[in-house]
């Protein structure tokens, strides 16, 4: 039966697709089947896996609409071991579209249930906002991974997505929990960096898992070219941190 883990946080720019489409990637690498799910409209985890987002019939926009099956739009194999329900602009009309709709913040779970079995890992990557799109992805998933890009205001905001997430445990997914925070963008050349490390593990009673995700400039190059991290340049800074943490993330939901 599938992990589900929900890539999360409000803040935008603080490495939430790039961990979607690298950690995934490197899960994959290590013989698990894993299904991408691409819940934000801007659609980058798709585009960075190569797919041409706005040439697609069956979208997750179109899912959610119920005019299609989750089995039309899942593309399949995309890589090995790698699958991806899609997303393009057209998924910012939804949240207009679901006024007044039934049990709208379990949408998405209900079509995942059909599917996830075949999958040793889902992974989510939400929308940088507490939509009803990310909380779909809450209702859906098994715990919520949180992307903190080391900088002085990481802990802003923090304590928003942590309430959000203890609502939607309270109210719609009583077996949601926090799978841990990850640091992104880390530059073991500043201070700074070290401080935010050390700030966050003060202040938080979650997990933090112990791979850092460095400032890499080929994890920025990357999605350019449709690839993750460890195809594009296995050697890499970032694809050796991401091959860790999936080492990580593979152990603690083991």
């Amino acid at each position: 039966m599938g992990r589900i883990i929900a890539i999360a946080n409000q803040k935008g720019g603080v490495g939430k697709t790039t961990t979607s489409i690298n950690l995934s990637a490197c899960i994959a690498a290590k013989g698990k089947k894993v299904l991408v799910i691409d819940i934000d409209p801007q659609g980058n985890t798709t585009s960075g896996y190569g797919i041409e987002k706005n040439e697609l019939e069956n979208t997750i926009y179109e899912l959610i609409l119920g005019d299609c099956s989750i089995e039309d739009c899942i593309l399949k194999e995309v890589f090995p071991n790698i699958s991806i329900l899609p997303s393009n602009v057209n998924l910012a009309a939804a949240e207009i579209e679901l006024i007044g709709v039934e049990k709208k913040e379990y949408i998405l779970k209900n079509e995942v249930d059909w599917v996830k079995d075949r999958f040793d890992f889902i992974i989510i990557d939400c929308p940088p906002s507490l939509s009803l799109l990310t909380v779909n992805a809450m209702t859906t998933a098994d715990s919520v991974l949180v992307p903190i890009q080391c900088e002085y205001y990481a802990l802003e905001g923090l304590s928003q997505l942590i309430h959000t997430i203890n609502l939607v445990k309270e109210r719609l997914n009583p077996d949601l929990d926090m799978d841990g925070v990850v640091f992104t963008m880390y530059d073991s050349r500043t201070n700074l960096s070290a401080q935010v490390v050390e700030n966050v593990k003060n202040h938080l009673s979650q997990k933090v898992y112990s791979t850092l995700i460095p400032r890499n400039i080929r994890l920025a190059e990357a999605p350019s070219y449709g690839k993750p991290i460890n195809m594009y340049d296995a050697k890499s800074a970032g694809s050796e941190s991401y091959m860790s943490l999936a080492d990580e993330v593979i152990r603690n939901n083991s």
